[in-house]
Order: structure tokens, then C-alpha cells, then sequence
């Protein structure tokens, strides 16, 4: 019972290496012979239903070899019209681009002062008295009261009354003395700070100068202030904060992706929605070295201008930073279509011949690309259609693949029978949906009798739509001779839109005739 269990799984698993060999060898071989047709040297040019049957001119400049995966489509003018096929031409020129990025306007740290006393007292009377009060260069902040300032003062006007005591021997020592005491108690009173108007009014009146006046060092805003009345204040007590917003800085949040094209000095521009219409305009001064790793971006820093302090810190912008690119090959974005792991564009060799080319492409600006290779300047491309244009090339390649030409056929001229053969084609239901369906097809001969005792397949295809993530679909009916003409068979389909339909009628595997149309399916996917 043992030895026949083994048998029988021994058995199984040779039927199933079997079965796998088949299957391997029903899927290779057809990639086999195509790839044998490629190596042979032969170009592949599908050309469609439309296309003229004369060979193309010598002056067409077709590929010497298509690119794996692609073929060459060839369009009568007709149909280039008809699906409003456009071109344009490769140039080469000067292109900036403009990236646009949300930033915030702040404080110009270059032009931030702080206003302290050299030495300790008390203040007196406080003038700047609120804060984001304007300020001018030169004007008073407070008066403060300093016994170190008034012991200075004092020394002072001693020094100036000995000079004058002893000005009667100008050329003794003791004059000479006066004079050096006079410098430095003038000195001394410089060093802590007092302003020359007071050391002047010191020198006219002859009497010390109670409260000292500090005046403010530079013309802007007060953006902190800690100066009080009868406050007691020392050299390390930082009484106002005083910024310039004549010019700001804005800080722009960067992608760390974009980082990589700034540099110091590139133009850039600002917009506020509280100013319509308003444009301001500056440069990048530093790329900070630093990524924030919670949004993977990098503060650039700008300065612009800021005439009547219309750019208040804290204010959100609208920041756009002009990068010369310098001279690129531009297409039109339109002229790129994107198959998910590369872009293609098609080449117009002119007589209808359009060559896909897979191109390489660089950032995208307004409604122009760049193009890094792949094309060169000059170069006529299809701007318009590309879809279209590549249903085209796939419905041409199909055809190519399904239905390549009997040996009798390329040796001699079709017979008059297969090219008057009529071919009715209908579905049930009628426009076919998503899901089953019915195929019937109706063949007679050139004298009008029913044709009978033939192969006939009907392949439905659909190109592949990218965009949508969807590949191309082949569905091929094959069809049962239901006598006097017809023929009849079942049709799967899992997926609703434009289908265009191959009728093919053989006869001992040589074909007799072929019909294109197209069908529109209903429904969406399964």
C-alpha cells in the first residue's frame, strides 16, 4: 500500500513538471520569435489602416533601429488631423525658474541696538516711554542721576580752574600738569558715556550737570524697553532694544530637495496678501546649515528693503526665488508623455513617420520642460495627441504581431476574393458591457453567398493608460460556425471604454481577410 502511495505521488509530480513546461514554453516562445525578428536586422514600422502602402521616401530619415518596446507609427495626413496631432520645435535658449515657497519677515539682526548706562544711578525722567515707539538718532531716552558721574563732573571743573591758575607759567611743569589734568578728567567723563553736548554745557556753565540725558544711538523702533522712573540701573542692565526695519530679513522654507539650486545673491521676490498687486524685491543672502527633520526643510535667509516698513516681522509671505538655469533644450510639457518609468516624445521625420523616442527631463517651467537628452535642438516633436499618437503605435504593433503577411502574400499580390469578401460584425448585448457578452459574425463571399468552413477570431484591444495605472488589454473571441454564413462565440470583458476590434478570417492558417473597427463598451472596471 506504501509502495503504490509513492507511485502515485511520483506520478503527480511528473504530470505537474509537465504541465509547468508547457505553460513556460506557450509564454516564451512568442517572445522568442519577436526577439528573433529584432535580431535579425529587419526595422519594424507598423503602419495603420490609413497609411498609404508606398514605401517611405529616402529623405524620411526613419531610425535606423527602434527602441526596445517602441515602433516607429506611420499616419496618413488624414488621420494626423483627425486626432489633432500639433508640432513644435526643440529650442535652445535662457530659461530661469521660479521656485515658489511660503516664508516669514523678521528682524534684521545686523541692524538690532541695544541701549545700556557705563555706569550705575538712578533714572530720573523717562522720554521713550512705550514700546514699537519710533526713535530718531540723537534723540533723548531718559535722564539719569550717577554719584560717579557727578564726582567726574566735579573733578572736571577742579581740573579747569587749576589750568587757569597756573596758565601764567605756560612753560613750567605745573602747567603742563594742569593741561593733563584737564584731558583726562574730559577723557574720564567720555569713557562713561556723556554725551559732548553735556561735557559743552559743563564747560559754558561752570556748575555740574545733575541728571545726564542718554540719547539714542541709531533712528528705528523700540522693541523692548525695561527704562523706568526711579529705577536703579548698572552697566549690565539692558534698558531698550532698538531695530532698524528699514531693511528686513524673510526666512523661506526650502525643500531639502531644492536646496541644492540656490546660492547667495540669486533675485528673489515677495508677495503680501495685504498688498495686492505689490511686488518686493531682494536676494538670497545665506542657506542656513540646517534641515528641520520634521518637514524635511531648510531656512534660507533673504534681505529686502523695506520702504514705510510695509514688511512687518512676523508677517507670512509669498516668497518666489528666480534660478537661472542658463541655456536648455525647452519642449512644450505637453510634447512629454509620461509611461510611469520613463518620458517619451514622438519625432517627426516628416510623410507622417513619428519615431518614439524615450528622452530624459529636467524640472518643469509654467507650461515648457526641460529636456537634459534624448533630443536635439531643432527637432520637430508632436506637441498634442500623444495619447492618441501612442494608441496609434500600440494598435500598429498589435496588428503587426497578430496578423504578420503569409508567405504567399509577401510573394505575390492578395487574390480579388479576400479583398471583396464582406465581413458584418455585431455584439449582443449592443454596445457590449463589462462582463459577458456575445460575438456574431457574418461572412459572405464577392458573389453575395454565405462563406462557410473557415477560422474567424475577433481580438479586442485596449492601449495601455498610464495615468490611470492600467496596462494594455488583448481579448480574443474565438469564433463557432453556426452555418449559412454565421458564426458566433463568447466574449469577456472586465473592463468598459474604447476597444478596437480585429476581425480575422483564416482558412488553413492563411488569412483571407481582416476588418478594424471600433467599440465602445459600457461599464467601468470589474
Amino acid at each position: 500500500m506504501k509502495t503504490r502511495t509513492y507511485q502515485i505521488a511520483l506520478l503527480s509530480a511528473v504530470a505537474l513538471c509537465v504541465l509547468l513546461a508547457a505553460a513556460l514554453v506557450y509564454v516564451l516562445l512568442p517572445r522568442y520569435y519577436a526577439a528573433s525578428k529584432v535580431a535579425s536586422g529587419d526595422p519594424v514600422v507598423a503602419r495603420g489602416p490609413e497609411a498609404t502602402s508606398q514605401p517611405a521616401p529616402s529623405g524620411s530619415a526613419l531610425p535606423a533601429q527602434a527602441e526596445p518596446g517602441l515602433a516607429t507609427v506611420q499616419l496618413s495626413p488624414q488621420r494626423l488631423q483627425e486626432i489633432g496631432v500639433t508640432m513644435a520645435t526643440v529650442e535652445l535658449k535662457k530659461v530661469n525658474d521660479d521656485l515658489n515657497v511660503p516664508g516669514n519677515v523678521d528682524i534684521d539682526e545686523e541692524r538690532l541696538s541695544y541701549v545700556q548706562t557705563r555706569f550705575p544711578g538712578w533714572i530720573q525722567n523717562v522720554y521713550a516711554n512705550a514700546t514699537y515707539q519710533y526713535v530718531r538718532k540723537g534723540q533723548r531716552l531718559f535722564t539719569v542721576y550717577s554719584p560717579d558721574i557727578v564726582s567726574s563732573e566735579q573733578e572736571y571743573l577742579l581740573a579747569r580752574q587749576n589750568q587757569k591758575a597756573f596758565t601764567q607759567d605756560a612753560h613750567g611743569m605745573a602747567a603742563r600738569e594742569g593741561d593733563w589734568l584737564l584731558q583726562a578728567a574730559q577723557e574720564r567723563l567720555r569713557q562713561f558715556g556723556v554725551p559732548a553736548q553735556e561735557i559743552t554745557d559743563l564747560e559754558q556753565s561752570g556748575k555740574v550737570q545733575r541728571d545726564i540725558a542718554i540719547e539714542s544711538p541709531v533712528s528705528g523702533y523700540i522693541i523692548e524697553r525695561n527704562a523706568l522712573p526711579n529705577a536703579y540701573v548698572q552697566p549690565d542692565t539692558k534698558l531698550y532694544t532698538i531695530a532698524d526695519l528699514s531693511t528686513v530679513w524673510v526666512y523661506a522654507n526650502v525643500f531639502q530637495n531644492d536646496v541644492g539650486r540656490l546660492k547667495p545673491g540669486d533675485p528673489a521676490q515677495v508677495t503680501v496678501d495685504a498688498y495686492p498687486g505689490r511686488h518686493f524685491n531682494g536676494r538670497i543672502d545665506q542657506v542656513l546649515p540646517q534641515v528641520d527633520p520634521a518637514t524635511r526643510t531648510v531656512r534660507v535667509r533673504l534681505v529686502f528693503r523695506n520702504p514705510g516698513v510695509v514688511l512687518k516681522p512676523g508677517m507670512y509671505v509669498n516668497i518666489a526665488i528666480a534660478i537661472p538655469l542658463g541655456r536648455q533644450l525647452v519642449i512644450p510639457a505637453s510634447a512629454v508623455m509620461q509611461t510611469g518609468s520613463r518620458a517619451i516624445a514622438f519625432i517627426n521625420h516628416g510623410n507622417g513617420n513619428l519615431e518614439p523616442r524615450t528622452i530624459e527631463v529636467g524640472p518643469q517651467l509654467d507650461d515648457s520642460m526641460i529636456v537634459l537628452n534624448g533630443l536635439k535642438a531643432g527637432e520637430q516633436i508632436v506637441s498634442s495627441a500623444n495619447f492618441l499618437v501612442d494608441s496609434e503605435a500600440q494598435l500598429q504593433q498589435a496588428l503587426a504581431a497578430f496578423a504578420p503577411p503569409s508567405p504567399q502574400a509577401a510573394t505575390g499580390p492578395s487574390k480579388a476574393p479576400a479583398a471583396q469578401m464582406r465581413i458584418d460584425f455585431v455584439t449582443q448585448p449592443d454596445p457590449p458591457h463589462n462582463g459577458a457578452n456575445t460575438v456574431r459574425v457574418k461572412l459572405t463571399d464577392p458573389d453575395g453567398k454565405p462563406l462557410t468552413g473557415v477560422q474567424v477570431t475577433a481580438t479586442f484591444l485596449m492601449p495601455a493608460m498610464p495615468a490611470m495605472g492600467m496596462g494594455a488589454k488583448r481579448v480574443v473571441a474565438t469564433l463557432d460556425d453556426k452555418g449559412n454564413g454565421f458564426y458566433e462565440g463568447p466574449l469577456q470583458l472586465d473592463v468598459g471604454g474604447a476597444w478596437q476590434v480585429i476581425v480575422t478570417v483564416q482558412r488553413g492558417g492563411q488569412i483571407l481577410a481582416t476588418k478594424q473597427l471600433n467599440v465602445s463598451a459600457t461599464g467601468g472596471m470589474e
